[in-house]
Parts: C-alpha cells; structure tokens; sequence
C-alpha cells in the first residue's frame, strides 16, 4: 500500500504511553499494509517503531546520514538502510520515498521535519498528507498555537486545516487513507 515517512523522537521520553502508542502505530501501520520511512535508529521511539512494523511483517527503510550512524545508533536489522551524507540528503530521500508523513513526539529535530514537509506541502511541492499522532496531549499546545497563528492573521485556516491530528494510532491512519484516497484540491 502506502509508504508512511514518520518524524519522532530518537529517546523514548518521560512518558510510557508514548512508548506505548509508538509500537500501537507500527503494529497496525504493518497490518494494513503500509510500510514505514523514518530516520534509520534503532534507539528511542525511532527504533521502537521500526522493531513494531518488523515483528508485524511490515516493510522498514531507514535513511542515515554517514555522520549520525554512532550517535543515532544506526538499525542494522532493517531491510534498507540508506546512507546519505547530510542531513539535506536524509530529509530528500525520505520524502522521496513516502505517500504521507507522521510526526510523533520528539524534540528540535521531529519539529524541523514535520515544518519542513508541511511547508513543502503549502508550496505545492507535494500533495502528500501530513498528519500528528497527538499522544497523551503532546501537540496539543502546538495545535492551539497554529490556531493563534490564524487568529493573528499569519496563517490562513485551509493550511491550518491541512494538517491531521488524531489522539489514536487507528483514528491517523484512517484520516491519512482517508487524504490519500481523496486528495484535497
């Protein structure tokens, strides 16, 4: 089916439930076909997710830029790894390779990615769905403020609106099969 390119944390964070959502994402990502994009670690949520979508049968391809393999402790487990050069490289090829994005919770990295690719969605350099898997009410203060930035008049509300969050793994993925089946014009 669909290749999902999911943005999250390389640490598993202070919250179990994250961990928890984490591997409920990949579980059911690989039992409805989908296989997953993400930035090739083995440790923190990234790795947790990957090790999901594998014990489920699902299809992984990690990218890792050269200079990130000790510290984001490249997964050698996976079916393909892709080793780029920078990080410039790393973000291409994984959009090149998705039908939609995820963003998960993680730290300065996860957001850069997610802004990235919605902005790239906002310029009409694609029309892949980008969604948030708001677990335990972790983008919840992110949403209110893209809301304040359509209030104050900086972002309009269609743009706003393009982006998916959902408190569930299922309820996501149905909202992106959903964007992908139908593409917003």
């Amino acid at each position: 089916m669909s290749n999902f390119c999911v943005y999250l944390g390389s640490r598993d964070g202070r919250d179990p439930t994250f961990l928890e959502a984490t591997r409920a994402l990949g579980h059911e990502m690989a039992a409805r076909g989908h296989g997953l994009v993400y930035g090739g670690a083995r440790i923190g949520l990234m790795g947790a997710l990957a090790n999901a979508v594998l014990e489920r049968g699902g299809n992984v391809i990690g990218v890792m830029p050269d200079h990130l393999v000790e510290r984001e402790q490249a997964h050698e487990g996976l079916p393909t790894l892709i080793r780029v050069n920078n990080m410039h490289e790393r973000k291409a090829s994984m959009a090149a390779h998705a039908d939609a994005f995820i963003a998960l919770p993680g730290g300065i990295g996860t957001m850069e990615e997610l802004f990235e690719a919605w902005t790239w969605q906002y310029l009409g350099l694609h029309d892949k769905p980008i969604g948030v898997l708001d677990i335990a009410g972790f983008y919840s203060p992110l949403l209110a403020f893209l809301d304040s930035t359509v209030e104050h008049g900086f972002l309009n509300g269609r743009t706003c609106d393009s982006l998916i969050d959902a408190a569930e793994p299922a309820a996501l993925l149905d909202a992106l099969e959903a964007r992908l089946a139908s593409p917003v014009t």
